[in-house]
């Protein structure tokens, strides 16, 4: 089995807990702060870890537990533009209460991300985890080992900040069918992300409410590449109006159709998600659901240094965060022409 464990990934924290039936915060210890463990549990702990080619990578703190004031911000794609904004938010928070923080990308890769936290536990105080792609027990789990806080991603017993999609999704969805529009696509984001499950749904109920027939394109890549194929895929059977997962996938969506000779709101009106910086540089501006990207990363840094300066009473609450629609030149009545695209296709 042991075998087995190197060929198939790389060993972690968790892991080693499992076998050594120890918690992943006991292992944490005993390898950060031996002094803290029984040594015939640190024997075993150090024994198996052995056996399974399990390094702990970590500079080591003093045995007397001394704070660093150092936090992790870690984001699944630092090219996303809303990730910054919302790391301006936590880091200001952060420097107001005289904590530093580093950024980690784990590249949209699940296991990567696992990788870096567990490398990264022994020199930070906590963690805020950025539209995590994790499981839930495995949140649960590195919550355990070191004070952590989840944005965009609700998980049961675990500090987290999540927008009312459900409010901004009824506003984009409403103003849409008064315009005219009957039927709608979702561009469906990356398959392990739990915002995505969320703003389905939400768009599930409201369009039955709002008698908009629906449809979903995915998963794809949260990206201009992503948004850009799911384009010829809505072109076989289009609709009159989009909702993308994010902005930069409504912006590779939009040059999609542009390149079919369509024009956007014309042919189809298009909304993204997270009102960045980008949604006013594209042509036409880009329509958007838009959380308070700034105060979202500020009320994180808040509740993560919080719970680092009261751990006998962690925080286990989810803070709600307010989204609205900024709507531009994207979205428009529809105008029927989308029906030219193939013969006997409508929208």
């Amino acid at each position: 089995m042991n075998e087995e464990y190197r060929r198939r990934k790389k060993v972690t924290i968790y892991d080693v807990a499992r076998e050594a039936a120890v918690s992943p915060s006991t292992v944490s210890r005993a390898f950060a702060r031996p002094g803290r463990v029984n040594a015939e549990t640190a024997e075993r702990i150090r024994e198996v870890a052995e056996a399974l080619g399990y390094r702990a990578n970590r500079i080591p703190r003093s045995e007397r537990d001394e704070m660093t004031r150092v936090l992790a911000f870690v984001v699944a794609d630092v090219t996303n533009p809303v990730y910054p904004e919302i790391m301006r938010g936590f880091q200001n928070k952060a420097r107001e209460l005289d904590y530093s923080t580093i950024l980690l990308d784990f590249h949209e890769d699940a296991q990567y991300e696992q990788e870096l936290i567990q490398r990264i536990i022994p020199i930070v105080d906590g963690v805020a985890l950025i539209s995590s792609r994790l499981s839930d027990s495995a949140i649960v789990q590195i919550a355990k080992v070191v004070p952590l806080v989840a944005v965009n991603r609700h998980v049961k017993g675990v500090a987290s900040v999540i927008p009312d999609t459900e409010r901004g999704i009824t506003h984009a969805v409403t103003h849409l069918a008064e315009l005219g529009h009957r039927k709608l696509t979702y561009l469906s984001g990356p398959p392990a992300s739990w915002i995505d499950g969320t703003r389905w749904r939400a768009l599930s109920h409201v369009c039955k409410t709002r008698g908009v027939s629906l449809r979903r394109i995915g998963p794809n890549a949260p990206s201009v590449r992503g948004g850009l194929e799911a384009a010829q895929i809505w072109r076989a059977s289009p609709t009159s109006a989009l909702i993308a997962f994010n902005d930069i996938m409504a912006i590779g969506f939009i040059k999609g159709v542009q390149a079919m000779g369509l024009e956007v709101p014309a042919d189809v009106s298009v909304i993204g998600v997270d009102n960045s910086r980008s949604s006013v540089l594209n042509t036409p501006s880009l329509s958007s659901i838009a959380p308070p990207t700034g105060e979202t990363g500020r009320r994180a840094a808040q509740m993560l240094i919080h719970d680092i300066t009261h751990r006998s009473a962690r925080g286990t609450r989810a803070v709600l965060v307010p989204m609205g629609v900024i709507f531009r030149d994207s979205v428009a009545a529809p105008s029927g022409r989308s029906c030219s695209l193939q013969p006997g296709i409508q929208s």
